[in-house]
């Protein structure tokens, strides 16, 4: 069982006051570093220091990516002025070859001569990688040792492994810390990460992560396991690294300086699941509420590795989506009656004894934005659909005393649904004859884009239109619907209660479902606007 002691942030190694180099006199670093480090790139020296400049005063722990400038030395002297204006500023210089995965197309002897002149300048860390170390003299390595800390660091670019063995060929070097970086191509590399950060940072100052969208659970919780500190990248557009994430998510959305040994953590599951806005509502539900928890994306590519993932790290709750609703009942202890009567579960809670109970919140998601508008007893109400959550909304409204219709673009699910929850079947010819209190959308039609409806103007005979799509925020069938004189009922509202009510079966706290649905159409937007950003530049380009 991995624990997660809080051993992140150890005292910084006490660096001797050596002689001035180049005339720039060394700087200490603090006693204790911060867990952040936001890796910095640019197009050229000036560049480079004018983001490093932007960042100074909200972070105070920058690397600062030499290799992936053409004349690396000419940020030298920008660097100098930087760390005697911003003291309080903690420097790492990098110049990875690219033969390690960086840019850098010198010798290794070029390399050492630009940290070496770099620590000069006032960087008070240096990373050089392991390959580099091993090709230059012991005495050199010492000699730039003398000046600055110095981190030996490894990245596989394919698999987390070996971890024990990369330790000991670092090891063999002397330096303040020791950086091993892998891949994750499971879940599970993750627990394999933290638990050797968990054995060996008692030994050794250590920074351990896995690359890659799988890894992102070692970025946020490494801290915890031992890691010394973790990175972030100052955009999605200037990462260095796959899978690494942007400083503000690391800060706002995990809140990883507040991640500590309490901490439960709770997580959304998927293939694919990048897209997903669930961290940044229940994160933000986290923190409205005092919760010591965070809430992060899991991109589970079979569900036997996230199981094992789940058991091992240990997850609290997990929020299940696409395409695991259905095949996750298999893993779970007991469900409740929703899980049982729809056959999917979207909503998972570990027991201390380990058990895992299923619950569905696609019904209350479903029911709870009706209920604020109409009662919904003899209400006359349409599904499209037939899918795991059109079964979670025909039995959650049956359960309410509506009159429920199904419409399937196949005939054999929607039959078996109807017969299961004693609902009618609508046939379309007959549409445009029919009216009804409420139709809704449980389809994926219209999902990413304004082009496709599920329905014709026409067949759009209602009061309220609600569409379980929720990206974009107003869908082509809502749009429609708003010009036939209904109250339209964006997705959002469906994914906010439905969140909601996970919240709740979690914590045991109300849900604060204002903040959610705040922070989820503010998230909606800003990825609109991305989007229309970049029509914008592939117009120009």
């Amino acid at each position: 069982m991995l624990h997660m002691q809080l051993g992140a942030c150890k005292i910084a190694p006490t660096l001797p006051m050596t002689a001035p180099f180049n005339h720039y006199p060394a700087r200490l670093l603090p006693g204790r570093l911060p867990r952040l480090c936001v890796a910095v790139i640019g197009s050229d020296a000036n560049d480079l220091m004018e983001k490093a400049e932007s960042l100074a005063r909200d972070n105070s722990f920058i690397e600062l990516r030499l290799d992936y400038l053409s004349q690396p030395v000419l940020a030298l002297p920008r660097i100098k002025r930087f760390t005697q204006y911003h003291p309080h500023v903690v420097l790492i210089a990098t110049c990875r070859r690219a033969v390690n995965g960086g840019k850098f197309r010198g010798s290794a002897a070029s390399q050492l001569d630009i940290l070496s002149k770099a620590a000069a300048a006032g960087c008070q860390l240096v990373d050089v990688e392991l390959e580099s170390a091993s090709a230059i003299k012991a005495e050199q390595l010492a000699r730039l040792r003398s000046r600055t800390a110095l981190i030996v660091s490894h990245h596989d670019f394919r698999a987390t492994r070996k971890l024990e063995e990369t330790l000991a060929k670092l090891a063999a070097f002397p330096a303040d810390y020791y950086k091993i970086v892998g891949t994750a191509t499971t879940l599970y590399d993750n627990v394999v990460m933290m638990k050797f950060l968990e054995k060996e940072s008692d030994k050794h100052s250590l920074i351990g992560m896995c690359m890659g969208e799988q890894g992102i659970i070692s970025r946020v919780l490494g801290v915890r396991a031992g890691s010394a500190f973790t990175f972030a990248s100052v955009s999605d557009e200037q990462k260095t690294a796959p899978g690494q994430v942007t400083a503000q998510e690391l800060r706002q959305t995990y809140r990883i300086e507040n991640v500590d040994a309490a901490t439960r953590v709770y997580g959304v599951v998927g293939d694919p699941v990048a897209h997903s806005l669930s961290p940044a509502i229940m994160n933000a539900a986290i923190r409205r509420e005092n919760v010591n928890g965070v809430y992060v994306a899991l991109h589970a590519k079979a569900l036997k590795d996230l199981i094992a993932c789940v058991r091992e790290i240990p997850i609290h709750g997990l929020s299940i989506t696409m395409p695991y609703k259905e095949s996750i009942l298999q893993y779970l202890d007991n469900t409740d009656s929703h899980t049982t009567k729809i056959g999917a579960c979207n909503t998972v809670v570990r027991a201390q004894d380990g058990k895992l109970y299923g619950f569905n919140t696609d019904a209350a998601g479903v029911v709870r934005p009706l209920e604020r508008r109409l009662a919904l007893e003899h209400a006359k109400i349409l599904v499209l659909g037939a899918g795991g959550a059109a079964r979670a909304a025909v039995f959650g409204l049956k359960e309410r005393g509506a009159e429920v219709y199904i419409l399937n673009r196949s005939a054999a699910p929607a039959q078996k649904l109807a017969h299961q929850a004693r609902a009618r079947l609508q046939k379309r010819p007959e549409l445009k004859k029919q009216t009804f209190d409420v139709i809704i959308n449980a389809t994926p039609v219209g999902m990413g884009n304004t082009r496709e409806s599920p329905l014709n103007e026409d067949e759009i005979n209602a009061r309220f239109v609600f569409d379980m799509v929720y990206d974009p925020r107003e869908t082509r069938l809502l749009r429609m619907a708003t010009a036939r004189g209904a109250e339209a009922i964006p997705g959002i509202e469906m994914f906010v209660h439905q969140a909601a009510r996970q919240f709740e079966i979690w914590t045991g706290k109300p849900a604060p479902w204002d903040e959610m649905l705040r922070v989820v159409q503010l998230a909606l937007q800003e990825r609109a606007a991305a989007k229309e950003a970049a029509k914008t530049l592939k117009k120009i380009g």
